[in-house]
């Protein structure tokens, strides 16, 4: 007789959960997508792209320097993900119009969004900083991008034919 025990019972389960948690049973969920993600070319930004481009989708990468950039997109693209990138502060309103108008021209619009950047207008100890400065830093790279996409006009998403209707 052989005595299987709880341990035994648990393991086909545990496999099936770390399977799907490192992503083995799905193939490309990001596929004909397309992300836009600031400050991208380095630390959580760099990874964020990274992972979006191995899930499928199309990366439009950024940063405020175009060595950090261009470093960007040649290690992405040397493991043969679908990357490209532009210069953008995006404390700067023609670099995220620039930015939007990058991923809309190259890719036909987006859909996935990672605003990572971020603006600090303010440089002390952070209990002098008044209420106006948090708004500043909090609200400047989300908002800015948020009126560099509504200020381009693409129309309807012409990537989904049923959009058209």
């Amino acid at each position: 007789m052989h005595k299987t025990g709880l341990l035994g019972l648990c393991v086909p389960v545990w496999n099936s959960v770390r399977m799907a948690s490192s992503g083995m049973n799905r193939r490309d969920p990001l596929a004909n997508k397309v992300a836009l993600v600031t400050a991208s070319t380095d630390g959580i930004g760099f990874a964020i792209a990274r992972r979006l481009a191995q899930d499928g989708a199309h990366v439009v990468v950024s940063s405020r320097k175009q060595q950090n950039v261009d470093q960007a997109v040649s290690t992405l693209q040397g493991e043969g993900l679908s990357v490209t990138g532009t210069v953008c502060h995006v404390g700067k309103a023609e670099d995220r119009e620039r930015l939007v108008a990058t991923a809309v021209k190259l890719h036909g619009g987006i859909d996935i969004l990672v605003s990572n950047a971020a603006v600090n207008p303010f440089f002390g100890s952070l209990m002098d900083i008044t209420e106006e400065v948090w708004d500043k830093r909090r609200l400047t790279g989300d908002r800015g991008l948020h009126s560099s996409l509504q200020s381009i006009s693409t129309g309807k998403n012409e990537r989904n034919p049923a959009d058209k209707k």
